[in-house]
């Protein structure tokens, strides 16, 4: 059978291009051999069911595994009595799977009392894990679809009692019990009731730490391009093509493989201008990932400000576990944390979350928005980006527009209106994505790819000749860095004699534009 890249459901080894995950899984399969019960809690499409699926693999020689999905089990939470029947209906089938003898099947299966239905749902658990003769695993996906209900807590709650009647008195349960969501259950009450005196009262605090990474790195990326190589033998430099994926996505498995996906059925080159292409239709897309990212701010607006805080003010977050906002934006896939400091996740979310601020309704309303709409087809000659243009435009309209208004709204919001001008110019050809790891409150880069050219524009805050020395010094850097031999310097100044316009000059062997606004 011809493999092929996989972005939908579970991945399959035998039919699908694969991260190895396989240090991942004997890290899990440790923890079951433990004993262990815990949650694995990452944002959508982060390869949640892939991971229990290999798991199922990995422990069914040695364990009776239950593999189930709350994904549809809506039913099953209209009373504790339809949860257990349904619970009942949904282990039958997962022990068929599993080829265990007919009386024992019979003697799960049969009919539950409605007065204490969890009651004897304990007993048969209990029965069932004496009887079959291996360890019984029971692993959950989907597990928060109904989790804003208190059956679904009082089941934790069934759990978590067996869990330490296991330890205490010996009474037999099921070995490990996996749960895979987006919410952490530990803080479920968090959703079911956001006020404070019920944040994180959960049963499932006798969960172990998953901390397992999982997301891909580079190596693990050019280790499934090696595989697609070895079948097509497309020449590309697989490295190389590794780490360009691993610098859009941050490793992020959906947007890995939707990339590699686009490229591989597009019939692009295996090379940078493919990678931009595939990167450019994956923004211009309907994606379920990308709409859950948005109806999050829409039911959490505290993340949603925390987001544009991360995106445009230039201050560097530190991270707080006990920070609720914080930890929300976390485990919905928002933010990854790095020495302690709060970024964007990956350069492809950071863009989707870019034209989410600069396309609201109020924002469009904007001169700025509103002159790079009017303007357009002025910046663009024979299928070329006029950034010189583009640059001088801008300062020309900032000045028009926000000239009287106070320094610290220039600082604050420069850099927003520049995007701004900037997205309607580019719409539907080009993207940007600002470079996180220069970002601060007195300097931003700015990253416009334009059909397969790179530009790169470095947007600071003037505090002086010498600062404006050590900006051109930095950007000579990372044009160095980029192999490019021309970039553009946005400086934000506000002093009264300051002399508005664009200058050109040679900085050892690079062209610097520089506007002053």
């Amino acid at each position: 059978m011809k493999k092929k890249f996989n972005v939908t459901a579970v991945c399959v080894p035998e039919r699908h291009y694969m991260v190895d995950i396989s240090e991942r899984i004997a890290l899990i399969r440790g923890m079951v051999e433990e004993g262990d019960y815990f949650a694995i809690n990452r944002g959508r499409q982060y390869g949640k069911t892939t991971t229990l699926y290999m798991v199922s693999r990995e422990l069914k020689d040695d364990y009776t595994v239950l593999f189930l999905s709350f994904e549809s089990a809506d039913d099953l939470f209209q009373s504790n009595a339809a949860f257990a029947e349904g619970f009942l209906q949904m282990v039958s089938r997962a022990l068929k799977r599993s080829k265990v003898d007919l009386q024992i099947l019979q003697e799960w299966g049969a009919a539950i009392s409605e007065e204490t239905p969890f009651v004897e749902l304990s007993e048969r658990i209990t029965a069932l894990c004496e009887t079959v003769d291996k360890p019984i695993v029971l692993l959950i996906d989907e597990v928060d679809k109904s989790s804003d209900n208190q059956i679904f807590l009082t089941f934790l709650g069934l759990l978590r009692e067996k869990y330490i009647e296991r330890d205490i008195l010996g009474e037999a349960t099921f070995q490990s019990v996996i749960l895979a969501g987006v919410y952490d259950i530990r803080n479920l009450r968090l959703k079911i009731r956001p006020d404070s005196e019920h944040k994180k009262n959960s049963p499932w605090n006798i969960a172990a730490d998953f901390d397992t990474r999982m997301s891909f790195d580079a190596e693990q990326i050019a280790g499934m391009l090696s595989d697609y190589e070895d079948d097509h033998h497309t020449g590309m430099d697989v490295k190389a093509m590794a780490a360009e994926i691993y610098d859009y996505t941050g490793g992020y498995p959906y947007l890995v493989s939707k990339i590699c996906k686009l490229i591989d059925e597009s019939g692009w080159e295996w090379n940078q201008e493919g990678i931009n292409d595939a990167v450019k239709k994956l923004l211009d897309e309907k994606s379920p990932l990308f709409d859950s990212l948005m109806n999050r701010m829409i039911e959490y607006p505290d993340v949603e400000k925390l987001v544009y805080q991360a995106l445009f003010s230039g201050d560097k977050l530190p991270y707080s576990s006990i920070n609720t906002t914080l930890d929300l934006a976390k485990m919905f896939g928002f933010i990854r944390v790095e020495n302690g400091q709060v970024f964007i996740a990956n350069k492809i979310f950071e863009t989707i979350l870019y034209n989410y601020f600069v396309t609201t309704e109020q924002a469009m309303e904007t001169g700025a928005y509103q002159a790079g709409a009017i303007e357009q087809n002025r910046f663009i000659h024979d299928g070329t980006l006029d950034m010189d243009l583009v640059v001088e435009r801008f300062t020309e309209i900032f000045h028009d527009i926000y000239g009287d208004q106070p320094e610290r709204f220039a600082e604050e919001e420069g850099r927003k209106m520049f995007l701004l001008f900037l997205k309607p110019i580019i719409n539907g050809t080009g993207n940007y994505y600002i470079e996180a790891q220069t970002r601060d409150r007195t300097k931003t880069d700015v990253i416009v790819d334009y059909l397969g050219k790179r530009y790169i524009i470095e947007m600071k805050i003037w505090r002086g000749d010498s600062y404006n020395q050590r900006g051109e010094e930095q950007l000579f850097g990372y044009l160095d860095y980029f192999h490019e031999d021309k970039g553009w310097l946005v400086s934000f100044c506000f002093n009264k004699d300051k002399k508005i316009g664009v200058s050109r000059i040679r900085y050892k062997d690079k062209e610097i534009v520089e506007a002053i606004v």
